[in-house]
């Protein structure tokens, strides 16, 4: 079995878990355009080497090059243009008190909380923090969706190829809903244990405000590491991969499931069961608010893991003390309990705002870059 190994330009690389990372960025970092060139560079190459230790053939290889380096690309160009909801999600995810803005819900849940509605919080997120807080822990993101969709893209193609018998896309939308979902959820967990710690990362820093708790990633990597230790890195885990089973499964499956829909349509209506542009930007959209309404309530719990014990500054309320919560279950019920159904469904709204455009925006990229990409490597 082959191991993957990237050369450090960094001598203290090798005190830290992330040997696929390339270290000449380090942990303080600072990304200009060139970098993330040369790091998208550095994961759709680290995405291939991995693929070749179990395929053999040259167009499995290309197939794997072109999967990695379009579902790194619309991932990132993705996770960029959603952030400012992404972040305004977060804080409303980490906050303890219960919002006044879902009182409809439950007319008994009034209390003091730092944001009650997602145009008070987008109002002062820029009046505090300016613009750029609406992209606060976008480094991480990104470091964390490249490799992410990098990865998902590539295990998902490899399952629909085994399941189909074939490598062809056209082969691969006549599967049955059960094995797409099947395909999408194992994709979706290989994805997230491989991009986990980044995940959390882009969750602490973009849940803080100003004054900030953490000024850079490697202030928060290392307070992580000294009060949880390197295990620390993957807390909230299990819920994530809870989350990400029906998540991911539910969004590949309704994607492909919209897609043949619209091929049928387009077939009784033109003849031509071709695609277009804004077809598939339908699908993603309609496939991606789908999963995320049905699983808002596992993502809420897994960021009060990820927050769970670390520093919050007292003006954005209480944080979540260490080892508030036993397990899944029991975040579950105490959240329930102590903030009600609204609690469970924090953030949903900018979350299925955000859902929409960034699963269209992430189909709608990967299938053009990796058109192109067929074209320039035939």
């Amino acid at each position: 079995m082959g191991v993957l190994r990237l050369v450090s330009t960094s001598r203290r690389a090798s005190r830290y878990p992330f040997q696929l990372i390339p270290f000449s960025f380090g942990l303080n970092i600072s990304l200009n355009p060139a970098d993330l060139v040369c790091l998208f560079m550095y994961l759709s190459l680290a995405a291939v080497r991995v693929a070749s230790v179990v395929m053999e053939e040259h167009g499995q290889l290309k197939r794997a090059f072109i999967d990695a380096s379009a579902g790194a690309f619309s991932g990132a160009i993705s996770r960029t243009v959603t952030s400012p909801l992404d972040v305004i999600k977060i804080r409303f995810q980490v906050q303890l008190e219960p919002t006044t803005s879902w009182a409809l819900l439950r007319r008994d849940l009034y209390g003091t909380s730092k944001y009650t509605g997602m145009l008070q919080a987008t109002r002062d997120i820029f009046r505090e923090e300016g613009l750029p807080g609406f992209w606060r822990g976008n480094v991480p993101a990104l470091l964390m969706v490249m490799p992410y969709t990098a990865i998902q893209f590539t295990v998902l193609h490899k399952l629909k190829t085994f399941a189909a018998g074939s490598s062809k896309t056209e082969d691969h939308i006549r599967l049955s809903p059960y094995l797409a979902y099947i395909s999408g959820a194992l994709a979706g967990c290989a994805a997230t244990v491989g991009s986990y710690p980044f995940d959390l990362l882009r969750t602490i820093l973009a849940s803080q405000g100003e004054p900030k708790v953490y000024s850079t990633m490697r202030s928060a990597f290392v307070d992580i590491v000294r009060t949880r230790g390197i295990q620390g890195l993957y807390a909230g885990l299990s819920p994530t991969l809870v989350e990400i089973i029906p998540y991911a499964g539910l969004q590949f499956g309704t994607y492909d499931t919209f897609k043949r829909w619209t091929m049928k349509l387009n077939r009784i209506w033109s003849r031509d069961e071709s695609i277009s542009s804004f077809q598939l930007f339908v699908c993603g959209l309609a496939a991606g608010t789908c999963a995320k309404a049905v699983c808002h309530p596992l993502d809420v719990v897994k960021k009060r893991f990820q927050i769970e014990g670390l520093q919050r500054h007292p003006k954005y309320g209480a944080r979540v003390e260490n080892r508030a919560y036993r397990n899944m279950y029991d975040a579950l019920s105490r959240i329930l309990k102590t903030e009600g159904w609204a609690g469970l469904y924090k953030g949903i709204l900018p979350s299925i705002i955000k859902a929409a455009p960034a699963g269209a925006v992430t189909f709608v990229v990967y299938e053009h870059t990796s058109d192109w990409l067929e074209t320039l490597l035939a």
